[in-house]
């Protein structure tokens, strides 16, 4: 058997071993998916080391309330796939906004069939602006402070309508590999002096609180990771780590090199977004490039000029300069409103509910509209170990106590009686004396009351009996016509008959 296998390996060339060619994929229908992908939608996990995939496959449609109506394919660690049955229930999906999974973030989009080069990198957020200044309470200025988060997509603000909150809400689409912006510190124009803008996210639970990333812990962190590589590296070598040198974005054989500063083009570092697209800086180039007998030195400075007016306008900026959608202005100041997670509070809802019930220790009474203090809380100083907790209060429902009692915020409260009005003994007047012959009279009538009282039961008696003799005559037609329904009357036919 080792011989043949020996030989049939030397038959082979080195050729044949070495060629490689690709498989071509049948191009039919029956190989292509296309018609089921159609209604599905590709999420990405951005924590795959605290999301499971098949956990997550098992329990996302559970969680969207649509089991037996879509199901899950896990297509690597971080991507999945969820195909749906009907396009009702996957843009209701989408709808929704930002999803999350075991307390991380999900970034989830409708199936492309070529799908774009930033696909699955943002993840649409409402995010809070809070402490916002009372003069800039307009729609430009909630935009402005929107985009340095993310690009503004809708704005839910009515400046006609009462406002109730405490902040406005923007709805952006944020670049997961950016961190989250806690707060700006903003500079007003004209001595306004400055303010600290805060934000606030709805809907997102665990993050990176060392760079505020969605995407690690904070004991994963790359860049605290990064920062002890090279403090140690540098510790060992006595030398300290000098700051990368940037890089120009503008070449010097490039047509727009002096004509843009380089702080009007590249990456905004507060947003992570080009300051101005590819596409308007290659119409620049071409413009400035193109021979219409026209001075270069003019189109140089209408190109500078025109830049720097819109750059004034961050609306303008939006649309011109960087190609974004339009913006959306609605009243609906609620719109897909979600919660705000926070884990730096100290304290609890529950512990919060108890200490607003020792505050509410004084009650109105219905029945004397006054007010009267309840009976005394539990307090603080209890013993606190296994016994003292597993038995009841004293003061509990499950006790019994004697007295009155009447239904309470915190339980079963004591009830006080109403004091009876009546003079002690001492101020009581005495009852005076009857005569003689008033007392004779009063027992000779209380006499006559009591034989009357005595003839009137007898006759009642009597009466009685005479009534059960008739019992005994024998039974009467109508009992006997139930007892015997068949029977029939003498002379009377039969009950049908005509």
């Amino acid at each position: 058997m080792s011989s043949a296998m020996d030989k049939a390996l030397l038959a082979m060339s080195l050729e044949e071993v070495e060629e490689d060619l690709p498989f071509e994929m049948p191009d039919l229908p029956q190989f292509l998916s296309m018609e089921r992908n159609v209604i599905s939608l590709i999420g990405r996990t951005l924590n795959p080391a605290c999301q499971s995939m098949k956990n997550l496959i098992r329990d996302m449609p559970r969680k969207w309330q649509k089991p037996g109506r879509m199901r899950g394919v896990a297509l690597s660690k971080e991507k999945f796939q969820f195909i749906f049955n009907s396009e009702h229930d996957l843009q209701e999906i989408l709808d929704k906004g930002s999803h999350t999974y075991n307390e991380w973030s999900l970034a989830v989009d409708r199936w492309y069939e070529n799908p774009p080069a930033n696909y699955l990198q943002f993840i649409p957020l409402w995010v809070q602006i809070w402490n916002l200044p009372i003069n800039y309470y307009t729609v430009n200025a909630i935009t402005a402070l929107g985009e340095l988060i993310g690009e503004v997509k809708e704005v839910a603000f009515d400046p006609n309508e009462p406002q109730i909150q405490e902040f406005v809400r923007v709805k952006v689409l944020f670049d997961v590999s950016r961190p989250l912006r806690r707060s700006k510190m903003v500079n007003l124009p004209k001595g306004g002096g400055s303010t600290m803008i805060r934000f606030q996210y709805e809907k997102v639970q665990k993050r990176c609180y060392e760079c505020q990333r969605l995407t690690h812990e904070k004991d994963f962190c790359p860049i605290l990771i990064k920062q002890r590589q090279d403090t140690a590296t540098a510790r060992r070598a006595g030398i300290s780590t000098p700051k990368p040198a940037k890089v120009p974005f503008l070449k010097e054989d490039d047509p727009l090199f002096g004509i843009l500063a380089e702080d009007q083009v590249g990456i905004d570092p507060m947003t992570g977004r080009h300051r101005i697209a590819a596409d308007v800086l290659e119409g620049m180039r071409q413009y400035l490039l193109v021979n219409n007998n026209e001075d270069w030195y003019v189109k140089a400075e209408r190109v500078k000029k025109s830049v720097r007016e819109v750059e004034k306008d961050p609306v303008a900026k939006k649309s011109i300069l960087r190609l974004e959608s339009p913006l959306i202005v609605h009243q609906n100041v609620n719109k897909d409103k979600g919660i705000v997670f926070g884990y730096d509070i100290s304290i609890s809802s529950t512990e919060e509910d108890e200490e607003q019930l020792r505050k509410n220790s004084v009650k109105v009474n219905s029945e004397t509209n006054m007010l009267r203090k309840e009976a005394p809380e539990y307090q603080d100083e209890l013993p606190r170990n296994f016994l003292a907790l597993s038995q009841p209060f004293q003061d509990s429902a499950t006790v019994y106590r004697p007295g009155f009692f009447e239904a309470g915020s915190s339980g079963p409260i004591s009830r006080k009686t109403k004091a009876r009005k009546r003079p002690p003994k001492s101020l009581r007047k005495p009852k005076p004396k009857l005569a003689n012959n008033a007392d004779a009279d009063q027992r000779n009538q209380e006499a006559n009351n009591a034989d009357a009282d005595q003839r009137n039961q007898e006759e009642l008696i009597a009466t009685a009996k005479e009534k059960r003799k008739a019992v005994d005559e024998g039974a009467s037609t109508a009992k006997s016509t139930k007892l015997n329904p068949l029977e029939v009357i003498p002379l009377g036919g039969f009950p049908n008959a005509q």
